[in-house]
């Protein structure tokens, strides 16, 4: 299974992305903002998500928000 951010790039275990649009979550008083690292993400058993810490938080994204940092 190859995962791939929104430019097409493959990601592995480990790398780092950087969200391309600000994102709202349920649940947290913050939202993430453009532009954030997320430093040494996790892959699932989905080629679309991701798993990474945000802000100490661990969450689920969306490869197509994402690029590789």
């Amino acid at each position: 299974m190859e995962v791939k951010d929104s430019n097409g790039n493959l990601l592995n275990t480990g790398d780092s992305v950087t969200v391309i649009k600000s994102l709202k979550v349920k649940g947290l008083s913050t939202d993430i903002k453009r532009g954030q690292v997320v430093k040494n993400i996790r892959l699932t058993d989905n080629e679309h998500e991701i798993e990474g810490k945000v802000n100490g938080t661990l969450l689920v994204l969306k490869t197509e928000f994402l690029k590789k940092a």
